[in-house]
């Protein structure tokens, strides 16, 4: 589009040269100076591109227009319903509730247990990314400094457990799985070799204690956002009923997603894709406004969907979604290709934003052992 619009603008600009050079001439003036004459002339234009540019010109008036309208829907919706964003953070997610005419309301934070947990998992789980790229390679040394650095963080971490809040078999249970982190590195080091046996020996001794530790922060991050959002369900009574909810993920943590599972308890299945919105972003994490904007976007074209087709869910899916079906079942005809296609799915469905279809093969960490 933006070349369109530059072909657009080149010729108009074009056409006034042109004209600025032909007036001298009809009068009988002398010729354009040498360096004017430089800039006099455009490249032959293919025939339509200046109409093409001004239709698509509209489109990109369209998003200027609806950037405009987005702030004024913004403010109307939090003008009459109460909002919840949670979203994502290695703190164990952030959950702020806006409620009409007042100031927005911070939840406070996962106990910092939840981060000490995930802290010392992530960093046995880190092990292997170190290690990874030098498995039975012996020439190369490079991941030696690496590793050095980090025994030195580990053994502080070791030497920190005794002194942390949580319950003894909590702190037991990350001692065990330091000792044996550093044990690893030192074995590593001592070789002078990192071999594939060696990590995946560790891996296994280590799953059982990790999947302790992931136990615990999912116990923590709950029983924290479960107690928040009651609080909240009660605090806004009836109005409740009219409350948004919106919270982010990435692919990986689409599947089973803890915030958006904690939300769904309390707003229930007929809120889920209707009031309560799980929206797919490229990164851990997002701004409120960020959040806001989706959130306003997908309430305000379900306005637009139910104007022009009567369906004020059609905007939620692929506008060209059910048409362009149809278009690959003949194009799959055509090359004697078997259609692949999802089911089709009614507009305003309240399934669950994540796979849904039951089948056989482990589900959870416990289901692997």
């Amino acid at each position: 589009m933006k070349s369109a619009i530059f072909l657009a603008r080149r010729a108009t600009a074009s056409l006034a040269f042109l004209a600025l050079a032909t007036l001298p001439m009809m009068a009988g003036a002398a010729e354009l100076p040498a360096d004017l004459k430089n800039l006099v002339g455009t490249p032959l234009l293919a025939a339509g591109d200046i109409e093409n540019a001004n239709l698509l010109a509209l489109n990109r008036a369209m998003f200027d227009l609806y950037g405009d309208a987005s702030d004024v829907f913004r403010s109307n919706i939090l003008a009459n319903h109460p909002v919840i964003l949670a979203l994502f953070s290695g703190a164990g997610g952030s959950f702020t509730l806006y409620r009409p005419g007042q100031p927005p309301l911070e939840a406070p934070s996962v106990p910092l247990v939840y981060q000490l947990l995930k802290s010392v998992g992530h960093s046995t789980m880190a092990l292997a990314q170190v290690v990874g790229p030098y498995l039975d390679n012996p020439k190369d040394k490079s991941w030696v400094a690496p590793m050095l650095a980090f025994r030195s963080r580990m053994q502080s971490a070791l030497e920190s457990v005794s002194a942390t809040a949580m319950p003894p078999d909590w702190r037991e249970n990350n001692h065990t799985i330091l000792k044996a982190n550093i044990a690893f590195m030192d074995e590593c080091l001592k070789k002078g070799d990192i071999s594939y046996d060696a990590l995946k020996a560790f891996s296994v001794r280590q799953a059982p204690f990790l999947a302790k530790n992931v136990s615990w922060a999912a116990q923590t991050q709950v029983a924290h956002w479960m107690k928040v959002v009651a609080e909240w369900k009660t605090l806004l009574g009836s109005d409740w009923n009219k409350t948004y909810g919106a919270s982010n993920t990435i692919y990986v943590t689409r599947q089973n997603n803890v915030i958006f599972s904690v939300l769904a308890q309390f707003f229930g299945p007929e809120a889920i894709n209707d009031r309560l919105i799980l929206i797919e972003t490229v990164s851990f994490t997002t701004s409120k406004a960020d959040m806001l904007g989706s959130l306003t976007r997908i309430i305000a074209d379900r306005s637009v969907g139910q104007l022009f087709f009567g369906n004020g869910r059609l905007m939620d899916y692929e506008l060209m979604g059910g048409d362009a079906r149809d278009a690959i079942v003949a194009e799959a005809g055509k090359r004697n290709m078997q259609p692949f296609l999802p089911p089709v799915v009614p507009f305003g469905s309240h399934q669950w934003p994540t796979l849904v279809t039951p089948g056989p093969g482990p589900g959870a960490i416990k289901d692997l052992r």
